[in-house]
């Protein structure tokens, strides 16, 4: 196996006809004023080169694998050739893509957990598309986590977190209703979020002691259960409990009055018990430079933070911000793991 160092980032191609390829084009373009991390895009050629016409850039395309990228990232964007079963049009999704796509995403979890690539970071997917072809999984990060359960026999608790350069927030609940929060919420579900948010804080991010901020369910995080009772039946008991195990650990805290500049100041990151919570704050101090970070996983995973943006594609005014910052942040994470093993 090579050393951290020298090994690639595994990039998918997500859909096909959204923006990831036309993303993964600008970052190789400006790999040398950006310096993007060296990657292998897991994708189709023939798509790739056609957007990059499209596109008006002159790329050299090479096929190799993770081994040939050190030698070809200076002169050539790297891909390990995966065909589409449709042609792909920019903005025109097609479920007949759909295997291709899924199959990227495999073959970048397999190089990862082989040590072949460093890291794993993932273009952005159409679930509706991958639905029509029978994928059975909510979204990418469920899909990851049963890879990582099928590989290493162990269920895995995936914890998603939002990482820019104000603020890294982890939402508890994801992707379900508003209504259905207070049901699914339960001190274990905290508690092991907690766990695996502090512990890849400390190998992934490098924090010896990383300091957590908790927000409460309810305004006001409860008001003494006059605004409701969750914050002090669910999750106050946490908090004292991590507290007590040596975690710096704070709340259940208003949620109103966390994210201001002097409040961040005081923590690491931010639990948050749903969706919106986290992702508000997180997109308002950083919207083109978020990162999707996915905790408790056997590899590591990063991804941009916006969608396929099929109206964009092909078009040459998608913004590679935030793929560049998933790159980087990727490359980062795993330099901390290796320099952690030494």
């Amino acid at each position: 196996m090579f050393p951290t160092r020298d090994r690639p980032l595994a990039l998918t191609m997500g859909d096909p006809a959204g923006i990831g390829l036309d993303l993964a084009l600008a970052v190789w373009a400006g790999r040398q004023v950006l310096q993007t991390p060296p990657f292998l895009l897991i994708g189709d050629p023939a798509a790739l080169a056609g957007r990059a016409r499209l596109l008006g850039l002159d790329i050299t395309i090479r096929e190799t694998d993770c081994n040939g990228v050190a030698s070809a990232f200076q002169d050539a964007l790297p891909i390990l050739p995966l065909a589409c079963a449709a042609p792909v049009k920019p903005g025109q999704p097609d479920s007949a893509n759909a295997g291709a796509i899924i199959g990227a995403i495999e073959t970048a979890v397999r190089l990862t957990l082989r040590g072949e690539a460093c890291a794993l970071v993932t273009n952005p997917i159409a679930k509706s598309v991958l639905y029509e072809a029978g994928f059975k999984f909510p979204g990418h990060t469920e899909f990851l986590a049963d890879l990582g359960e099928r590989a290493t026999g162990e269920p895995l608790l995936p914890v998603m977190m939002l990482a820019g350069p104000k603020l890294k927030a982890v939402p508890v609940t994801i992707h379900i209703p508003l209504k259905d929060v207070p049901a699914q919420l339960t001190s274990d579900l905290i508690y092991r979020t907690c766990v695996i948010t502090a512990r890849d804080l400390k190998t992934r991010f490098g924090l010896a002691a990383p300091r957590i901020a908790i927000a409460g369910l309810n305004p006001h995080a409860g008001e003494s259960g006059a605004l409701g009772l969750e914050d002090d039946a669910i999750i106050r008991p946490v908090v004292e409990r991590l507290a007590a195990e040596g975690l710096a650990i704070t709340g259940p805290l208003p949620a109103d009055t966390m994210f201001h500049d002097r409040a961040r100041a005081t923590y690491d990151v931010a639990i948050c018990m749903y969706h919106d919570q986290a992702l508000i704050p997180a997109k308002a101090l950083g919207f083109d430079d978020s990162v999707n970070v996915t905790l408790g996983l056997p590899f590591i995973r990063t991804s941009p933070d916006h969608g396929t943006a099929f109206s964009l594609a092909g078009q040459g005014i998608a913004r590679a911000d935030s793929l560049l910052a998933a790159l980087r942040l990727a490359r980062e994470l795993a330099d901390n793991v290796s320099r952690g093993d030494d």
